[in-house]
């Protein structure tokens, strides 16, 4: 994985984990789940070029069947760039990454703990919950629950940062104090501290909006 490669997943049903390492490579494994065996409803197909590795594990004639499972596991270097993660439905799991990276989850939850960099996480019918995430100088994190919670846990409270809050049906609790606009209809919360960047853009439209600081 040289700087500037980039790496897609897309996937049908599958727990999608992504692991940030020190070495300069990446490792993907991926392990197939069935009734018995009958693989060709379940193709898994690896296209790697100089600019850029995807991996596909698309059920065949646009299937959902939950019995065919997908359990994927990449470990990338912590800076790399994660295109695109795209799961219908399982659960997406991140863990010591710092790099670029946009995901999409339609049922199931994504989870991650020790990051920084750009990230574009969202969930259709699930969950975002982020632990000990850092704000990068340049990055950005953008978080988005249709029906689920996004709950946002910092390493330390930040002196430098825009936060934009809404949940059209839910509540807003934060750690750090944002103006609200909560009196009628959509609730609203922001925020600038220091230098107003980079920025913290949290949103639902059912569920709960939550950050913590220590």
């Amino acid at each position: 994985m040289p700087a500037g490669k980039t790496l897609s997943i897309e996937a049908t049903i599958a727990n999608v984990r992504i692991e940030g390492w020190d070495k300069p490579d990446a490792e993907i494994t991926i392990e197939r789940h069935a009734p018995s065996q009958p693989f060709e409803k379940l193709p898994v197909v690896i296209d790697d070029t100089p600019a850029r590795a995807s991996i596909h594990a698309i059920q065949a004639d646009g299937q959902t069947d939950p019995a065919y499972r997908c359990d994927i596991v990449v470990r990338l270097p912590r800076a790399a760039v994660i295109e695109r993660v795209q799961v219908f439905e399982g659960r997406i799991v991140v863990n010591r990454f710092s790099g670029t990276m946009t995901a999409d989850i339609r049922r199931g939850p994504i989870e991650g703990k020790d990051l920084s960099g750009t990230l574009r996480l969202e969930s259709g019918i699930g969950s975002v919950i982020l632990t000990g995430t850092r704000l990068s100088s340049d990055g950005l994190v953008r978080l988005r629950a249709f029906n689920g919670d996004v709950r946002l846990t910092l390493a330390e409270r930040p002196a430098d940062a825009r936060i934009l809050a809404l949940a059209l049906n839910g509540q807003i609790k934060s750690d750090i104090p944002l103006t609200m606009k909560d009196t009628w209809g959509p609730r609203w919360g922001e925020t600038t501290l220091g230098k107003g960047e980079p920025v913290i853009s949290l949103d639902v439209v059912t569920g709960t909006i939550e950050i913590k600081t220590p």
